[in-house]
């Protein structure tokens, strides 16, 4: 966007012979306007704008859920029982019981 806004300006100072602008090549002027039609061409092609737009959805999407958690007087915050006891088993605390083995598999009857 930024090198529309350039282009737009050298444009007007072009047309208006205003300053050096008047003398330049138009291809100097036409310059901001190629600049951008190949950083939107190499942000489609890259993906660069689907994953922006998809960041802001997430973020958005994250905020109305813990709007609405707080509008029924929960805290989005607070850590369940379980995932706490789950990350104090994986960090590897001493006073976290072991996990029990899993049962062994075999043929059903």
């Amino acid at each position: 966007m930024v090198l529309v806004i350039v282009g737009v300006l050298l444009l007007a100072a072009k047309l208006a012979e205003f300053g050096p602008t008047a003398g330049w090549s138009w291809w100097i002027v036409a310059a901001p306007f190629v600049a951008a039609v190949l950083w939107w061409q190499f942000a489609d092609a890259t993906g660069l704008t689907q994953r922006r737009a998809m960041q802001k959805m997430d973020d958005r999407k994250a905020q109305r859920r813990d709007r609405s958690l707080e509008a029924l007087g929960l805290d989005p915050q607070q850590k369940k029982p379980v995932r706490r006891a789950r990350e104090e088993a994986r960090s590897g605390r001493a006073d976290a019981p072991p996990a029990p083995p899993p049962p062994p598999r075999g043929p059903r009857p």
